[in-house]
């Protein structure tokens, strides 16, 4: 601690954090350990007297200090950081923290990490207890990265502080002191990382047959062209796969699935679990017609199922201007409907014709896909 922050300390009346920090700053009678379930509540109730909250490192970084600074007034309060676990950590390893993706795994699943994993890629992984550095080494090895160097970095900072480097496949657990971190170096063979690309292969989603085709997904998430931030209404949704490569494409965009089959519902629900999406990923079981009333508002809107006039009209109705809307058509009666709404409303008509080829008597020939008609425009 620097002399402003141990000042502060020394200035307050009442000390509050978790009970090794409260033990470290020795406070004695001053300090109030956090509630569990974890509350800012004591904290606020000390308003009006000199109070310090003792946090890890920046509080800023997967810590406290965003959820204080929301509650308390600007002028009530101020922030002395340390070094983040990060920091520290890229510091004892002799990694640059640029090339260092972080994660925060106390309550979050390990698949969040699915996206990022590739051969030679860092990360720091913020676990919760001694049993998670076990948990993560057992899901790393699922995933096809076994072989990846593991650091497990306990009390990084403090007089406990102890770094032990392991093999994710091989991890044999010792007495382990939290708070712990796992740092990772990951080692695996290509295909078990994800492409980046959308378009992702079919067999990479649960589904009953009622999903996008990837070549078509592809296209459609061009036309979709999503955004970081950006919510996106997956109407009719099947499997969930373009509300799962929506959120893949763009940092912080969601999506709200809307699908009447609740077998299809669970489907997109371990789809984006699978994917560390299913907390942006949110599934609405019902009708899209009945569903647009009460859903929030929508950057981009695909309609892969159950496209009529009926929905179209509320559709149009119900969104704001600039909104972009994508729709594939597949029956005949669905088509007519999207050249006379594209005639009417403009944006883009695309004839797509796919084929594949496939073993014809001793050769191989075409297998045509159904033509589908995609219309893409903006509201």
């Amino acid at each position: 601690m620097g002399e402003a922050s141990r000042n502060a300390l020394d200035s307050a009346e009442v000390v509050i954090g978790g009970p090794r920090h409260l033990a470290l700053a020795n406070v004695e009678a001053r300090g109030i350990p956090w509630p569990l379930p974890f509350s800012i509540a004591p904290v606020l109730d000390q308003s009006g007297r000199p109070t310090a909250v003792l946090a890890s490192g920046d509080p800023f970084w997967f810590g406290v200090g965003t959820a204080l600074a929301d509650a308390v007034p600007p002028r009530e309060w101020r922030a002395y950081p340390a070094p983040s676990t990060l920091a520290l950590a890229a510091a004892r390893l002799g990694w640059s923290q640029q090339g260092l993706r972080a994660f925060g795994c106390h309550a979050a699943p390990y698949e969040g990490l699915r996206p990022y994993l590739a051969d030679g890629r860092r990360a720091l992984v913020l676990l919760r207890d001694e049993a998670a550095p076990a948990e993560l080494a057992r899901w790393l090895t699922a995933a096809g990265f076994g072989t990846s160097a593991l650091y497990l970095l306990e009390a990084l900072g403090g007089p406990r502080e102890r770094i032990t480097h392991h093999r994710a496949d091989t991890l044999e657990m010792a007495e382990i002191r939290i708070p712990v971190a796992a740092a990772v170096e990951l080692q695996g063979p290509t295909e078990a990382a994800l492409s980046t690309a959308a378009g992702r292969e079919d067999a990479a989603f649960r589904h009953d047959g009622q999903i996008t085709k990837a070549p078509v997904r592809a296209l459609t998430l061009a036309a979709l062209a999503p955004r970081a931030g950006e919510r996106l209404w997956d109407l009719g949704a099947g499997s969930g796969s373009v509300s799962v490569e929506w959120c893949l494409a763009a940092p912080g965009a969601e999506a709200i699935a809307v699908e009447q089959s609740e077998d299809r519902a669970a489907n997109i629900r371990a789809n984006a679990t699978a994917y560390g999406l299913a907390p942006r990923v949110s599934v609405h079981h019902g009708k899209s017609l009945d569903a647009l009333a009460e859903l929030p508002d929508p950057a981009a809107v695909f309609v892969g199922g159950g496209a009529d006039a009926a929905l179209f009209d509320r559709l149009w109705r119900r969104v704001a201007p600039g909104t972009r809307v994508v729709t594939n058509a597949v029956t005949l009666e669905t088509q007519a409907l999207v050249a006379e709404r594209h005639a009417g409303l403009g944006g883009r008509l695309l004839k797509i014709d796919l084929a594949e080829a496939a073993p014809l008597g001793p050769g191989r020939g075409w297998t045509a896909s159904r033509t589908l008609v995609q219309w893409s425009v903006i509201r």
